[in-house]
């Protein structure tokens, strides 16, 4: 099931709005019937609700379009009923390309602040400033200016996964490597969490959601960060199994299914005439089972779409080529001999063997 819709692309990155925005159109339109409001009363925050994120996209659109001229590709960006999320593919590691790439994002809402300040009408629209709910044609233009000024604000407070914690997390890479700076950008991010779920015990209960996700969004930016520096060094060579877990494709899934049993290995590399023509993983297995029924062939089932990985790449580079590939296995070359394979459970295997090893 596709849970999102794709409504265009802008400079080659995909815009995508996740079915649920339905739900806050459909809550809207509640709420304002409930309130005795009229059609166009409904019609004006409908067209609130859908400027507001014309405006989150443009927000997005600010980091990736920053982010390619670092060459920094943007999958795709995915409106949803809490904000828009830009699936950027990297993260620059130099201080200063991070500090603009998440400034350009705030600088949209600003710059769009600015443009629509000359056409406020500041007598008519002033009760828009406490109530941003009840948005008429007259309020319109001045509660979405208000809307773009907290947008800037909010998503500066210095806390992950907001921007503030990144352009935090960047001015102190100036001074530190960027473990350290993190984990002190996270902390302070943390910090700020605690004291939003306390606001929010005590007046507003949306403070509480808020500080909760904040408190994890730090908490894991702190993780990831920590994982990239542990890898670094390694390249595809120390984590490859030598020996490669090979099936043949004319068997049936039913012999696959008892290697699998039989063995340490979850994921295979298909061959006919000791030449690899596809993958088989574990989860291929089993639906092909159940599906087709344990006399099918493995190249029925199989993966042909193979993936290569040079032994001398870093892992770091080749862990991200199968996650964008969504691949389980790879296959290890040198010049062009297979020397061995990689899949996550022996990467995993030898993350944890090294960090034993390190003692940390």
């Amino acid at each position: 099931m596709n849970y999102k819709l794709y409504i265009g692309k802008v400079s080659g990155i995909k815009i995508f709005i996740h079915w649920t925005f339905a739900l806050l159109i459909a809550w809207v339109v509640y709420n304002d019937v409930k309130a005795g409001l009229g059609t166009t009363e409904i019609l004006w925050s409908i067209a609130f609700v859908l400027s507001i994120f014309v405006c989150v996209t443009l927000h997005e659109l600010g980091h990736s379009l920053t982010a390619q001229r670092y060459h920094i590709k943007t999958r795709d960006i995915t409106l949803l009923p809490i904000g828009g999320v830009a699936s950027l593919e990297g993260f620059p590691e130099k201080p200063k390309e991070e500090l603009l790439i998440t400034l350009a994002g705030p600088l949209v809402n600003v710059a769009i602040a600015l443009l629509l300040l000359p056409f406020v009408h500041w007598g008519e629209a002033s009760d828009a400033l406490q109530e941003l709910g009840n948005v008429s044609g007259q309020s319109f233009i001045m509660s979405l200016l208000s809307v773009n000024i907290t947008l800037a604000v909010f998503n500066m407070i210095p806390a992950f996964p907001m921007d503030g914690g990144r352009v935090l997390r960047a001015l102190l890479s100036y001074k530190m490597d960027r473990v350290k700076a993190t984990r002190i950008a996270a902390g302070i991010g943390q910090a700020i969490a605690v004291g939003f779920v306390i606001l929010g015990f005590y007046g507003n209960p949306f403070l509480v959601f808020i500080g909760v996700f904040i408190f994890l969004g730090a908490r894991g930016e702190e993780k990831h960060v920590k994982n990239r520096a542990s890898i670094n060094g390694i390249t595809i060579q120390h984590v490859m199994m030598r020996e490669v877990p090979s099936v043949e494709a004319q068997i049936t899934i039913r012999e696959a299914a008892q290697q699998l049993l039989h063995g340490q290995n979850k994921n295979f590399v298909v061959v006919t005439n000791n030449q690899p023509v596809g993958t088989l993983s574990h989860s291929e297995i089993i639906k092909t089972l159940a599906e087709q029924g344990e006399q099918s062939l493995v190249e029925d089932a199989m993966d042909k779409e193979l993936i290569y990985l040079d032994a001398g790449m870093s892992l770091e580079e080749g862990l991200k080529k199968m996650q964008l590939t969504r691949k389980p296995l790879a296959l290890v070359t040198s010049g062009q001999a297979l020397i061995g394979v990689v899949d996550a459970q022996n990467i995993a295997e030898y993350l944890l063997i090294r960090k034993a090893k390190s003692g940390n």
